[in-house]
């Protein structure tokens, strides 16, 4: 099965009716997605209350990829709000409940930043991660190029496998040290994680003067040649494990939703179990 889906639902304006109030349109997005990126757990460990309403505003098998919080993958700057570091993990993991409970969770994804390189005390923080997560499904997304140099990568591949990690395979701009290749290529076998960023080397490591990193970063829109070689590799993924979640995250310009459904138009996928959409009588 590939799901189609895109990062969060509030930004994406071509879903939504106008006037759409930003707390109805999870449910709205449910009608055209099956799976979606929730990154607002990226920037707090997020109370029982939202992810219980995200939960009942979506059919029964909707997926959520949950971000992990920023403290867990060393972004977050200053002290973090927990005495430790197995006091932060324990609570995201009481967050993230709720979602295995209704069989939501389609993983939790481990963004580490472009510092994070490969090294023997990072080799060991993951390990340490994986043990903290136990059984919950993790994806694993570097942001540094050391991991898939021509004499890492199949050791890196290895140790995805071995630590049952799920490979989250990125479409990116390859713009040096700061951004890793595309890896066809499996971590743990049920699951395969694809995230789009779009092709914007020039925006990837700098901003423009004046302008905010979101605003230029993933300001890019897929053209129907690069969606169609990409559908071609989902088919493969798909033929090589059970679940294959991809999401588009080229949203700077407004573009993830339209390519998401281009793609999946090209798969010529019919998803059945979509919340039904609103009608507009007027």
């Amino acid at each position: 099965m590939i799901k189609i889906g895109v990062t969060g639902w509030g930004d994406h304006n071509t879903l939504y009716k106008l006037g759409t109030k930003p707390g109805d349109k999870l449910k709205e997005y449910s009608a055209h997605f099956p799976v979606v990126e929730l990154d607002a757990s990226f920037y707090a460990v997020q109370p029982e209350r939202n992810n219980r309403k995200w939960i009942r505003d979506t059919p029964d098998t909707f997926q959520f990829i949950v971000k992990a919080y920023q403290g867990m993958t060393g972004h977050q700057r200053g002290d973090i709000p927990f005495e430790t570091k197995e006091e932060m993990f324990n609570a995201f993991k009481l967050s993230i409940g709720p979602y295995e409970e209704a069989g939501k969770l389609g993983c939790v994804l481990f963004q580490f930043p472009p510092w994070f390189d490969c090294k023997k005390e990072h080799v060991d923080y993951l390990r340490w991660c994986k043990q903290q997560m136990g059984n919950i499904p993790c994806a694993l997304e570097f942001r540094n190029e050391s991991w898939f140099l021509e004499n890492r990568r199949k050791s890196t591949l290895e140790f995805m496998r071995q630590e049952r990690w799920i490979h989250s395979i990125c479409d990116e701009p390859q713009a040096g040290e700061k951004s890793i290749p595309t890896v066809l290529e499996l971590g743990a076998d049920d699951k395969v994680l694809v995230r789009f960023h779009g092709r914007n080397v020039h925006g990837w490591n700098k901003t423009e003067a004046g302008k905010e990193w979101r605003e230029v970063r993933y300001l890019y829109r897929y053209n129907d040649a690069e969606l169609k070689e990409w559908a071609e590799h989902l088919k493969w993924l798909e033929s090589k494990c059970d679940n294959v979640y991809a999401v588009f995250n080229n949203n700077s310009g407004g573009d993830a939703a339209d390519n998401a459904k281009r793609m999946i138009e090209l798969l010529n996928l019919e998803y059945d179990d979509l919340a039904p959409k609103q009608l507009d009588l007027f």
